[in-house]
C-alpha cells in the first residue's frame, strides 16, 4: 500500500512557525515519525512539502496510478486552494485532510475549509499526532475498500 503525504506552504517552518499554535516539532521529526508508523502498518510513504499548490498537484497526479491514498495538510490552501480541492476530487483512492491546530477555534476566516468537501474525512487539532492518527484511518479505509 502507497501514501502520499503532502504538506502545505509554510509547513517547513514547523517548530519555528507561531510554536504557541503549532508547537516545537520540526517538519523532518514528523515526517520521521510517519515513516516509522508507515514500516510498522507495512506502508509505504511518498512525503513532499511545497509552498507551491501547483506541485502539490502535480505530484498528486503523479502518482494517480500507484497510490492507494494521501494525507494532505493543505495549509494556507485550506480556505482559497479550489485548484488543489479539484485535485484532490479528480484522485481515484481516499484523502484524508490533516491540520496540527483545531483550525475550528482559531479565527473566523480559518474555519471554513474548501478543501473539506472533496476529501474522505479530516483529523484536526492533536499536533503531529493528527499525521498519525490519520495514517492509521485512512489505512483502516484503504483495506475495507480492498475487502
Amino acid at each position: 500500500m502507497k501514501i502520499l503525504v503532502l504538506h502545505g506552504p509554510n509547513l517547513n517552518l514547523f517548530g519555528r512557525r507561531e510554536p504557541h499554535i503549532y508547537g516545537t516539532t520540526t517538519l523532518a521529526e514528523i515526517n520521521t515519525r510517519i515513516e516509522a508508523l508507515a514500516r510498522e502498518l507495512e506502508i509505504e510513504v511518498a512525503i513532499l512539502q511545497s509552498n507551491h499548490e501547483g506541485v502539490l498537484i502535480d505530484f498528486l497526479h503523479q502518482h494517480i496510478d500507484s497510490a492507494q491514498g494521501a494525507l494532505v495538510n493543505p495549509a494556507g490552501l485550506t480556505q482559497h486552494g479550489v485548484p488543489l480541492h479539484d485535485a484532490i476530487k479528480a484522485m481515484p483512492f481516499p484523502v484524508v485532510e490533516v491540520h496540527m491546530s483545531n483550525i475550528a477555534a482559531r479565527e473566523a476566516w480559518r474555519v471554513h475549509s474548501i478543501i473539506s468537501p472533496a476529501v474522505r474525512g479530516t483529523v484536526q487539532g492533536l499536533g503531529p499526532h493528527s499525521y498519525l492518527a490519520a495514517l492509521r484511518a485512512l489505512r483502516d479505509i484503504v483495506q475495507g475498500a480492498a475487502a
